[in-house]
């Protein structure tokens, strides 16, 4: 639906923060998980790149009041189609509230606009022996504001937790324009609703985060990384249940099955091993060889075919691009098939085994080809379904292969989206995932917040698929 934009050019922004132009407008309308013309959304009406708070809600009130939607923005790097219009309207791109705020070492804090990137945040703090403990794999190119919008985690998650743990506070408007503030500077509070926790994870529907503060950690003194190569997948998963079971004193803990360790090597020209391996890296400030010894032997346990740990940070460097490289190594692997959908489904420790052995006996059974690789330490699992879009029939098993995973997972007592994001995506498993008096108590939150669903509509909510707005806008 064409939403009439003409009212932003009454508001007081400079002439280089409104875009009408087509590139700008097209460049809007996809992110890294969707196509433009395949699944993705719609071209919005404009493009407002805010500067301040005080823009934002300016933008937010005015289309608010003409019952034009809203869709935050900043680096396109989700996977969900997220931030990607699904209305038209405005396109709210935040990628130049980028600035360091304020910064206390002493307190372990910094608060950031939503725009920075994440490992912008780490080069910052660096210099004090700090870091943020749960910057994704994509922390080099995604921003702390769409690492709040989907609570991201990477691949520390096993020890460190995810985003939500290390958000202590936020700077947020609403849909009407109103700016408030949540949290607090100290460690804990029971003071009130916890509406950090609550706008963490909404992915724009509830309120347009301007400034985060988050919670930093030491950097650990010992850290030490390296690799362990398995005979079989099955090995491998089982041995990593029995580490994170035994609480080995682990920090990452990666899954890469032999398939997507083929398509690392052709990609990156490295010489991983075509076959199942475990990335390690340790954390501690003593003692940590006796954490390698002790993962080691519960390894061997699992008939771990080589266990190898490195202190040549070159040589862990190209390990891990190994494993953060891999989503774009499994989109050039085959010049005719492309991934389905981004896998991104997360179950009890327990159960990962049975669900990464699922994932490939699916692939058995529709003759597909399905690399694994993922956050074990967590039980998350990264899959991609590679078909031919050319083919209607191999779509139609593709299809098929991806929903049964994800059924599989909730069916486990798991999540349809460990990290990513309901999104466009995944809305369809929301009430197979919550069941339907739990997300009619998201849709009543959403509509006390954004009674006009002026927010980020077609997101998350099973309707939105139909092309509805929640509130009845836009039928």
């Amino acid at each position: 639906m064409t939403h009439n934009c003409s009212f932003l050019e009454a508001l007081d922004l400079a002439d280089d923060q409104l875009s009408f132009a087509d590139g700008r407008r097209e460049s809007h309308a996809t992110d890294f998980g969707t196509e433009q013309n395949d699944g993705g959304g719609v071209l919005p009406d404009a493009v407002v790149w805010p500067e301040c708070t005080d823009d934002v809600s300016a933008v937010l009130a005015a289309a608010t009041d003409r019952g034009v939607p809203v869709t935050p923005y900043a680096a396109g790097t989700g996977l969900e189609g997220n931030a990607v219009p699904a209305h038209g309207g405005i396109s709210l791109d935040l990628t130049r509230m980028d600035a360091v705020a304020d910064y206390r070492p002493d307190d372990f804090q910094i608060d950031v606009g939503p725009g920075i990137i994440g490992s912008d945040v780490g080069e910052y703090i660096s210099g004090d022996g700090l870091f943020f403990p749960p910057l994704p794999s994509s922390g080099d190119i995604s921003t702390v504001g769409g690492m709040i919008a989907t609570d991201a985690s990477g691949m520390q998650t096993v020890r460190y937790g995810e985003v939500a743990d290390w958000v202590l506070g936020l700077e947020a408007v609403l849909a009407d324009g109103t700016v408030v503030r949540t949290g607090s500077r100290a460690s804990k509070t029971s003071s009130g609703y916890n509406l950090t926790d609550l706008i963490v994870g909404s992915e724009g529907t509830l309120a347009v985060v301007t400034e985060a503060t988050l919670e930093l950690a030491g950097r650990p003194e010992q850290i030490r990384g390296g690799r362990a190569i398995f005979e079989t997948l099955d090995d491998a998963t089982e041995a990593v249940f029995d580490a994170v079971r035994t609480d080995v004193g682990v920090a990452r803990i990666e899954l890469v099955d032999g398939l997507s360790a083929t398509m690392a090597n052709e990609y990156l020209g490295s010489d991983l091993p075509d076959a199942p391996m475990v990335f390690l890296e340790f954390h501690a400030n003593h003692g940590v060889e006796e954490e390698i010894d002790l993962c080691r032997t519960i390894f061997e346990d699992h008939g771990v075919a080589r266990f190898e740990m490195s202190d040549d940070d070159d040589e862990m460097d190209a390990l891990w691009r190994a494993r953060r490289e891999l989503a774009y190594a499994v989109r050039s692997y085959d010049p005719v098939l492309e991934p389905l959908h981004p896998g991104d489904v997360t179950v009890p420790i327990s159960s990962y085994p049975t669900v990464v052995r699922e994932a490939k006996r699916l692939a058995d059974e529709y003759d597909l080809l399905v690399p694994c690789f993922g956050h074990a330490g967590d039980g998350n699992l990264h899959y991609s379904v590679l078909v031919d879009p050319d083919s209607p029939e191999q779509v139609e098993r593709g299809e098929e292969c991806y929903r049964e995973i994800v059924e599989l997972a909730i069916e486990l007592g798991g999540t349809a989206t460990g990290e990513h994001g309901i999104g466009q995506g995944k809305r369809e498993y929301l009430e197979p995932e919550h069941g339907g008096g739990a997300v009619e108590a998201m849709r009543t939150i959403k509509r006390a917040l954004d009674p006009t669903d002026t927010l980020n509509p077609g997101k998350i909510f099973p309707e939105t698929a139909a092309g509805e707005r929640i509130n009845g806008r836009d039928r």
